[in-house]
């Protein structure tokens, strides 16, 4: 490689490095609010389409862990999760206005404030919902066959957030909508939550070096996260958070990345389990079947 290339490589994963959190978290938020606040929803999927390709492409340029860009039979089925997941995401917002015309208490939905405030706190009452259904997911027994879909990833890229059990995902989205739905939420701002959704469980997963300084001691990001994926006893049981680690450190379950420095596919996973199922199929049956832990 000569000296051009290497300077070309170079200054792209610098480039990577230090704007691949702004642009998602920034620009491609930004763009989903504006989309979703004028009713063009095709629009936010695009986006969120759009910063998947992206991170795609940042965890080739600067990744984490080269060895977490190779496909390990599990490519195509976390595929399938995001797109069982994201279909499901996307009927119950359509569903919206019909559960919202039967179980809004009362309308005291925030109308008129600027409409990124609206989306914002939202985000807090979601964020606090999800982070508690989070945890309960790592005390409940029968809570946790579901949640272990989740853990039993060998490695750590973007797909890995979509990768759920569907029950699990509904548990964590009716604990954190549902007290947005019993006030009244509008339509615009539910839309813009799933985009905002989506988009964070990319930044949460992805298999990038990226920057992020003070931010990452209080937004839920990779750097904090991948300590939440540890498979040792007790270990992972720390940053449940889907956007924020507001919510862990008032729980006491904040952990700082740098307590960890480097994470390998050997560390991440589900203690004892060296026998769970790796199919789709197998997967959304695992936690149905008699015995299962």
């Amino acid at each position: 490689m000569d000296t051009t290339a290497i300077t070309d490589r170079v200054l792209l994963g610098a480039a990577v490095r230090y704007l691949h959190l702004p642009l998602l978290l920034l620009v491609a938020n930004g763009a989903v609010l504006w989309f979703a606040r004028h009713g063009q929803h095709a629009a936010v999927i695009a986006v969120v389409v759009a910063a998947m390709g992206w991170t795609f492409l940042a965890e080739r340029i600067l990744p984490y862990d080269h060895q977490w860009n190779v496909d390990r039979a599990d490519g195509r089925r976390d595929a399938l999760y995001a797109v069982l997941n994201e279909s499901l995401t996307a009927a119950s917002v359509a569903a919206l206005p019909l559960l919202a015309g039967h179980l809004t208490v009362a309308d005291l939905w925030p109308s008129g404030l600027p409409f990124v405030v609206q989306v914002l706190l939202a985000l807090v009452v979601l964020d606090a919902g999800i982070t508690l259904a989070h945890l309960a997911s790592h005390r409940l027994g029968w809570l946790w066959r579901f949640h272990a879909v989740h853990h039993s990833v060998t490695r750590f890229y973007g797909l890995n957030g979509l990768m759920k059990h569907p029950v699990h995902q509904a548990v964590e989205m009716t604990a954190g909508i549902a007290p947005l739905v019993l006030i009244g939420i509008p339509l615009p701002v539910a839309v813009a939550l799933a985009g905002c959704v989506a988009i964070q469980l990319l930044l949460q997963h992805a298999n990038v070096a990226y920057a992020t300084g003070p931010l990452a001691s209080w937004l839920a990001i990779n750097a904090e996260h991948r300590l939440h994926h540890l498979r040792g006893p007790g270990e992972g049981d720390v940053n449940f958070g889907l956007f924020t680690l507001v919510w862990d450190r008032a729980l006491g379950t904040y952990a700082a990345a740098d307590s960890r420095p480097r994470i390998r596919s050997e560390d991440i996973g589900i203690t004892d389990r060296s026998d769970y199922p790796t199919g789709l199929v197998p997967q959304l049956v695992e936690p149905f079947r008699r015995g299962a832990e």
